[in-house]
């Protein structure tokens, strides 16, 4: 067998393995699922890698009508991937209607190409369909990136980056090269690393996810509202985690009673550019132990959402003070440790399902004034 045939039949091989390893790590996903956005969102990228594997590889693309549902999945998993770096990093994050949309803006291109349009073969589409891949893969690092200082849990802090990352990686060099070099043109041996990247992220990923503990890294399941919504005086309560490995160290329990004095008495939430490096310097530990402490120990995922908790706590008591009645509620946000009315109306109404005006109301008609 000649040169080209041996490169032909390698990439087919690397192309087989990428495809099954990817497979098993959307099956393995989507067991974790149980309403998370994350891990059905994980699976789906992981079967539309898959996709991409068999449409990128060299040959004819003259594909028959019946590949449609390929040609969907391969073209539509930028924005899938897109979505899924705000599930994985953003636990506030929550499916909406108009994220379809974006999906099917990507999948028409491919779709109306397959069924005879002209209008896809002006190189004006192709270049703003590519664009548009390649702006959504941008997105999905920049998501990567974002509070990524506050992340608290280790799991998801190390797959974060690397998955992120290298899919984004590739598929920026991907589009990259097929904008400079044309579909049509890409040589055997582009074709080849292409294949290897596509498995080595893969089984990279697959031995990640392995070791991994996935109920940690993509959050609990989804729980009703708060029952303590409303309450006035303390933060919500927050489940342990208790997914831990055994062979991982417990929080100690008198840096958890020194983060509580420090927070509860001393209120250290309101310091203004507090993050968990200078936490951290003030108790004299490394990062790694603080944020072990507050994710394992009290529950929290980011150290944001950590003493927003407590803000808010703060607040809530404020707003539910008769003798602050007249306190404007810019004075209170500001008071409790938010930057802006903004953000704290954001982060209240999410909180309780009220407004601070509507709680503040309501707290009065409780207090019968």
């Amino acid at each position: 067998m000649g040169g080209p045939g041996i490169l032909v039949t390698l990439d087919i091989a690397l192309r087989g393995a990428g495809i099954a390893l990817l497979l098993i790590v959307a099956a393995a996903t989507l067991r974790q699922a149980r309403g998370r956005p994350a891990a059905r969102l994980g699976a789906l990228l992981a079967v539309g890698a898959a996709a991409y594997a068999v449409c990128s590889s060299p040959g004819p693309h003259d594909p028959p009508v019946w590949f449609a549902p390929v040609l969907m999945l391969c073209t539509g998993n930028a924005a899938i991937f897109w979505l899924f770096a705000q599930a994985m990093f953003d636990d506030s994050f929550r499916l909406r209607p108009w994220h379809a949309l974006v999906w099917l803006g990507l999948v028409v291109w491919p779709l109306a190409h397959l069924l005879g349009a002209g209008f896809t073969s002006h190189w004006l589409v192709g270049v703003l369909v590519r664009g548009a891949v390649i702006l959504l893969a941008l997105l999905a690092l920049a998501q990567t990136v974002r509070d990524w200082g506050s992340d608290l849990v280790e799991g998801r802090r190390r797959l974060r980056l690397f998955i992120l990352i290298a899919v984004a990686m590739h598929i920026a060099a991907t589009v990259t090269a097929e904008l400079v070099i044309g579909t049509d043109q890409v040589p055997m041996s582009l074709h080849l690393l292409n294949s290897g990247a596509l498995v080595a992220i893969a089984a990279i990923i697959a031995m990640l996810l392995l070791q991994a503990d996935l109920d940690s890294v993509l959050g609990p399941a989804p729980v009703g509202p708060a029952a303590n919504a409303v309450s006035p005086t303390l933060p919500p309560a927050r489940p342990p985690l208790g997914t831990a490995a055994p062979e991982d160290e417990p929080a100690d329990p008198a840096l958890l009673a020194t983060l509580d004095r420090l927070m509860a008495v001393d209120r250290l939430y309101r310091q203004e550019g507090l993050t968990i490096g200078v936490l951290a310097g003030r108790l004299g530990l490394p990062e790694y132990r603080l944020r072990r402490a507050i994710n394992r120990g009290l529950g929290y995922r980011n150290f944001n959402e950590y003493l927003n908790r407590h803000r808010l706590a703060d607040a809530k008591q404020a707003l539910a003070d008769p003798g602050q009645a007249e306190v404007p509620i810019l004075t209170i946000a500001l008071d409790s440790g938010f930057q802006s009315l903004g953000p704290f109306n954001r982060a209240f109404k999410a909180d309780t399902g009220m407004t601070p005006t509507e709680y503040r109301k309501a707290a009065e008609g409780r207090n019968g004034t």
